[in-house]
C-alpha cells in the first residue's frame, strides 16, 4: 500500500518555538514553505481552520497557484458554510487544480472557540451528528446526476445539484480525526482517510481497530490512516534529544508570546486527554516518542514527537506503517528549516525502508 507524506503550511512563521513578526497573513512565507514542501518531496500539505485566522480554502487556492504537484489538505468546520455551496467551492478548485485538492474535516472539540464563529451545538456528540448530515451532502453534490432532496435535522436541500463535479472520477478525498465514540461513528460513515495525533503502539491499534468496525457497521471499506507527529532529527541520537530539550526549553520560555500555552479553563478534547493520559506515563514511550511538548501545551495540537537520527525516526515509522498507517503527516517546530530537513534524509529514507518492507511480504505499493 502507498504511503504519502503530508506537511503543513502556516500563515506566518511562527510555532511553539518562534514568536511571530510581520502580519498575521505573510503571503511571502506561504509561498517559500509551499515550493520547499514540493521540493522536499511532500504529497500534500495541511491549511489548518481556526475561528479568528485567515480563511484555508484562500490560502490553499494560493499554494495550488504557486506549485505545479503538491496537494494540498483543506481543514473546514461544519456549520459555518452551507455544505452545498462548500461542496461546489471544492469541486471549482478541484477542477482548476486537475485533482490535488482533499477535504479535511474538523467538527471542533472547544465550544468556547467554536462560538467565535457562531456556534450554538455545544454538545459534541451533536456537532458530531452534524458533521454527518454535512458530509451526507457533500457527497450528494459530488456524485448526484440529477437533483436531490436531502432532509435531516440540521441541513435540508430541495433539489439541489452542483453542475461541478471533482475532477476525478473517485471524487474528493475526505479526511476526518477524532477519539471519541461520535467521531469514530462519523468516520466509520464517510472518512476515507483518518487522522490520528502521535500517539503510542498502543493507542494506533485501539483506534484503528475502532474505526474498522464502525466502516463494517457503515457496510463501508476501512478508511486509510494518518498519523501526525513532530519529527526532531539529528546526526547522532545524542544530538537529537539535546534538540528536542532545547527546543522544550525555548517553548517554555516563549509561551506568554507565543501563545501556546495550556487553556485556562482546562478544556481539552478526546483526543487531548489521550495524549495527556500518554504524557502521564512517561516522556519517552516506545522507542522514541517524546511527550514533554504536549505536556507543556495542554496537547491543544499534534505536540508528541519522534526523537533521533533521520533512520531511526524512519524505522518508527516503518513500525507505525506495519500497524495499519500509509499517511505521516509532519512537521517541525521551525516551519521552513525543518521542510526542508526531512526532504534530504527523513522522507526519501522512510519511503525506501517501506518499499523494502512491501517487497519482502509481497505488498503491492500501488
Amino acid at each position: 500500500m502507498s504511503i504519502e507524506f503530508i506537511g503543513f503550511i502556516s500563515n506566518n512563521n511562527s510555532s511553539e518555538t518562534i514568536v511571530r513578526e510581520g502580519p498575521v497573513l505573510n503571503p511571502t512565507h506561504i509561498e517559500t514553505v509551499a515550493k520547499a514542501h514540493e521540493n522536499a518531496g511532500f504529497d500534500r500539505a495541511l491549511l489548518a481552520f481556526h475561528s479568528t485566522t485567515p480563511d484555508a480554502l484562500q490560502v490553499a487556492q494560493h499554494v495550488l497557484n504557486v506549485t505545479d504537484s503538491l496537494n494540498v489538505l483543506i481543514a473546514q468546520r461544519p456549520g459555518f458554510t452551507a455544505p452545498t455551496l462548500l461542496a461546489r467551492q471544492f469541486a471549482t478548485l478541484d477542477q482548476f487544480s486537475r485533482g490535488r485538492v482533499a477535504l479535511h474535516v474538523i467538527t471542533g472539540g472547544n465550544a468556547t472557540e467554536l462560538r467565535q464563529d457562531g456556534n450554538t451545538l455545544d454538545d459534541k456528540d451533536e456537532r458530531y451528528a452534524r458533521t454527518s448530515e454535512f458530509l451526507d451532502v457533500v457527497r450528494l453534490e459530488w456524485t448526484s446526476d440529477k437533483p436531490f432532496t436531502y432532509k435531516g435535522r440540521y441541513y435540508q436541500v430541495e433539489n439541489g445539484f452542483s453542475q461541478v463535479k471533482p475532477y476525478r472520477p473517485e471524487g474528493i478525498r475526505i479526511y476526518l480525526g477524532g477519539a471519541s465514540e461520535a467521531a469514530i461513528e462519523a468516520a466509520g460513515r464517510h472518512a476515507d482517510t483518518f487522522a490520528l495525533w502521535g500517539e503510542s503502539y498502543a493507542q494506533v491499534r485501539d483506534v484503528t481497530s475502532r474505526v474498522h468496525n464502525a466502516a463494517i457497521r457503515q457496510g463501508r471499506p476501512t478508511p486509510r490512516f494518518s498519523l501526525s507527529v513532530r519529527p526532531i532529527i539529528a546526526p547522532t541520537e545524542k544530538q537529537a534529544w539535546e534538540k528536542a530539550e532545547a527546543i522544550l526549553a525555548r517553548a517554555t520560555e516563549l509561551q506568554d508570546k507565543t501563545g501556546y500555552r495550556k487553556p485556562a479553563d482546562g478544556h481539552a478534547t478526546a483526543g487531548a486527554r489521550r495524549l495527556l493520559a500518554l504524557a502521564d506515563q512517561g516522556s519517552r514511550i516506545d522507542k522514541r516518542l517524546w511527550t514533554e511538548i504536549a505536556k507543556l501545551t495542554g496537547a491543544n495540537s499534534n505536540t508528541t514527537a519522534l526523537v533521533g537520527t533521520p533512520e531511526q525516526v524512519a524505522e518508527i515509522f516503518g513500525d507505525y506503517y506495519d500497524l495499519g498507517i500509509t499517511h505521516f503527516l509532519i512537521r517541525g517546530f521551525d516551519p521552513l528549516i525543518d521542510t526542508i530537513e526531512y526532504g534530504r534524509e527523513l522522507i526519501p529514507l522512510t519511503r525506501k525502508l517501506i518499499a523494502e518492507r512491501q517487497v519482502a511480504r509481497g505488498e503491492a505499493a500501488e
